[in-house]
């Protein structure tokens, strides 16, 4: 570089967390601080990026830590969490994270309610609660004998802390017996006055940027289950009973006020978190009791109601729908997130992981009085019935990452392998085009039409499985947008709908054999020019690759047109992907009986791909227009050698991988991975493992201690994962590393010390082990 010349521009990076919140039942406290630092972390970030220095505690330390990690590294990293799925306990977490990141709102007043209200005497019903302190006297021992070797470990606690612990498991064991001893319409107040204090703090801006969408799942369990239609070849068709539920939420990538009505928040937390046995079901007459007394209004219940439970809105059954815990069936909830990864806006270089927050890994089936390792009677009924369907490990879902990984590396290679003979290719057909160098979007038009024959031509007798593949896939997103407006449920309402397409396109002769020999008929060219919505997104999202690619060489600033024109024509071609932009349609999806030709037609002009193609073609066009001319010739070659591109690598894919373009790391947050305090896990820090799960429950000074512990946990694997974006030559060094997480610990210790009156030892003792 000479001299007075300016450094050059850090480049940009992104690293997406998808977070898996596991069940945990009081864990949810300790879950709660590894949650309020995930949220520490992405307001760092977004005040990094957005040049807002504001900020105190941790967040101020994380901060700090990119500033440096860009000085040296040049690079830019943003920490985005846009996909959220839990579980129970993690359930709630997650749902409150979410609601914080997409409405800007705090996770602060939680922290109180947490420490307060998750108190086993705050819990129990009313009508649940002994009648006196010598109801069930004779139920003592069996306390005891329930909390194993956790009573032992009260000889170990201080004398107010231990009475503490004993006067509240006493009360819980002698509460009312077969029925639930927590209220469930106690929690469901507790979790709307939560969402209340969220709303009534001050508010900061969206934590991810425009266009991004959050995507929350929560996992449901349908006691009593509802039917889905199986087809089989014999007999035709059979019924099975589905249990899971699977409540979603998103907002789109919009600013937004809040992510869902907090009704409907309320809704799915409660329900997620209905224990077996601690709680009762969740019904949705406990949740209309309940706003009600408190006056508030559910202005969009039906319609919610519609949305999560499909199936028995249409057998008119919501009423008597009885919800539980997510955990029963699905206490890993990795499937979601993983199919929320297609369709997501990639801007600029992807680092995505899949962070997974365990708070209490290992060995999970933990029921006592084994012989010789080979369990009892009651002790194999019991597994069988409850524990063993929510501890399955997770080595399904990991193998499902490593296997989209493994294809998004191929599809990479392959990329790299073609493109000097795509570039060629495409050099050769426009190299002595005249005003190549001038685009207008009439001219725009032209040159893609003839690449994309070219491409046909060359690719000789595999284009014709390729035109069919892409046919079939249009098909497809044309029956399931179809079918999600409406409205319907199941695989029948499904089919029928494909059935009555079929036919429309059959009639109009797009499934001619022979289409995809040469240039295509004339009936599957106008059929694809209507509807191939995801061949525009495909085109758009490689070009945007290919600008971040190059802003290293050419600098951010000398693309920025053509990749705010990119985004721009993407977002709009991706905002027609919803069923929301074609309610008009839905009274004419639900009546479909016989022809579906005018349907098919109404839904071509509801989604006026020409329209947007024409507005494309101008973005595009007038954003060439301001490149330099080596950079503008470079962007447009490879805008019209796409079809090149697209023919190699659909059919290998399929279009996945070609948003966020890099293999997925997994990493974990637990007890046991950090180690930077104290070592020893779970055992060593947390008290709510104590009474299978429940100890946090009893004890104010256990809650207290179980947060702190999770924000600390937190703030070092959050730590660890962003330092981990780095290449290894320009990493931070471990000492370095060291320094900022001692950093953090220490302004995590002088924010809570304050409040956390119950462990004043515990602070002193880490401060002590911190030095």
């Amino acid at each position: 570089m000479s001299d007075g010349a300016p450094p050059p521009r850090p480049r940009d990076k992104e690293l997406r967390l998808a977070l898996i919140c596991y069940g945990g039942i009081s864990l949810a406290v300790y879950m709660h601080g590894i949650t309020k630092e995930v949220w520490h972390l992405a307001r760092a970030s977004r005040a990094h990026h957005d040049g807002d220095g504001a900020l105190t505690g941790s967040a101020r330390v994380y901060a700090d830590m990119l500033a440096e990690m860009q000085q040296a590294a040049g690079v830019t990293l943003r920490i985005l969490p846009d996909i959220v799925a839990g579980a129970s306990a993690g359930g709630i977490n997650g749902i409150f994270l979410a609601q914080a990141i997409a409405a800007g709102q705090s996770l602060d007043p939680l922290t109180d309610l947490w420490l307060d209200g998750a108190d086993v005497e705050r819990l129990t019903d009313a009508d649940a609660a002994p009648a006196s302190r010598f109801s069930k006297v004779w139920a003592l021992p069996i306390a005891w004998m329930a909390a194993g070797r956790s009573a032992e470990q009260l000889d170990e606690l201080d004398e107010p802390t231990r009475e503490e612990v004993r006067a509240k498991l006493s009360h819980f064991i002698r509460s009312r017996w077969f029925e639930p001893p927590f209220s469930g319409a106690g929690f469901t107040d507790m979790l709307l006055d939560a969402f209340e204090a969220m709303a009534a703090a001050p508010r900061e801006a969206r934590l991810l940027p425009p266009g991004q969408p959050l995507d929350l799942f929560v996992t449901v369990t349908d006691f009593t289950g509802h039917p889905e239609r199986l087809q089989l070849h014999s007999p035709p068709e059979v019924t099975e009973t589905e249990h899971r539920l699977i409540f979603p939420f998103t907002d789109d990538g919009e600013v937004c006020e809040t992510l869902a009505d907090p009704a409907e928040l309320t809704f799915a937390a409660r329900a997620t978190s209905s224990f077996p046995g601690a709680f009762p079901p969740l019904t949705v007459a406990e949740l209309d009791k309940v706003l009600a007394a408190r006056g508030a209004d559910w202005p969009g219940r039906d319609d919610f109601l519609r949305r999560v439970l499909p199936r028995q809105s249409a057998a008119n059954t919501i009423d008597k729908t009885a919800l539980i815990d997510g955990s029963v069936l699905a206490n890993a909830p990795f499937r979601p997130a993983i199919d929320a990864l297609r369709n997501r806006p990639a801007r600029r270089e992807i680092d995505r992981r899949f962070v997974y927050i365990d708070p209490s890994p290992g060995t999970k089936f933990r029921l006592s009085g084994a012989s010789d390792g080979v369990p009892g009677f009651f002790q194999t009924i019991l597994g069988a019935i409850s524990e063993l369907p929510r501890q399955q490990p997770i080595r399904d879902n990991l193998e499902a990452l490593a296997e989209r990984s493994r294809r998004i590396e191929r599809m990479r290679a392959i990329l790299d392998a073609i493109r000097p003979d795509v570039e060629r290719e495409i050099e050769q057909l426009f190299g002595r085009t005249f005003f190549l160098d001038r685009p207008t979007v009439s001219r725009l038009v032209a040159w893609r039409r003839r690449a994309q024959t070219a491409a046909a031509e060359r690719a000789g007798f595999s284009y014709a499985g390729y035109g069919h593949l892409k046919t079939a896939n249009v098909v497809e997103h044309i029956v399931t947008l179809l079918h999600a407006v409406g409205g319907g449920s199941g695989a029948q309402r499904w089919s029928n709908t494909r059935v009555r397409i079929d036919q429309a396109l059959a009639a109009r002769g797009v499934t001619d054999n022979a289409v995809f020999t040469g240039d295509g008929s004339d009936a599957t060219i106008a059929f694809l020019r209507t509807f191939d919505l995801e061949f525009r997104v495909r085109r758009l999202r490689l070009l945007a690759r290919r600008i971040g690619e190059a802003e290293s060489e050419a600098g951010a600033e000398t693309l920025e047109p053509l990749r705010h024109a990119v985004y721009d024509s993407l977002g709009a071609y991706i905002d027609v992907r919803r069923p929301e932009a074609h309610r008009a349609l839905r009274h004419a999806v639900r009546t479909l009986r016989d022809d579906a030709e005018p349907l098919l037609d109404a839904l071509g002009t509801s989604l006026d791909l020409t329209g947007l193609d024409a507005q494309t073609d101008a973005r595009i066009a007038a954003a060439l227009a301001e490149l330099p001319r080596e950079w503008r010739r470079a962007m447009l070659l490879n805008y019209l050698g796409f079809p090149y591109i697209d023919v190699a690598t659909l059919p290998l894919l399929q279009g996945e991988g070609t948003d966020e373009y890099d293999p997925i790391r997994v990493d974990r947050i637990s007890p046991d991975d950090a180690r930077a305090i104290r070592s020893g896990g779970a055992e060593a820090t947390l008290k709510g493992i104590q009474y299978n799960s429940f100890g946090a429950f009893f004890s104010h000074a256990y809650r207290e201690n179980d947060y702190l512990w999770g924000r600390l946990h937190g703030a070092e694997r959050m730590i660890d994962i962003a330092v981990s974006t780095l290449s290894a030559p320009s990493r931070l060094r471990a000492g370095r590393v060291a320094a900022i997480k001692r950093a953090a610990f220490l302004a995590i210790l002088d924010e809570e010390e304050p409040r956390l009156a119950a462990i004043p030892a515990l602070v002193a003792t880490l401060r002590h082990e911190l030095g």
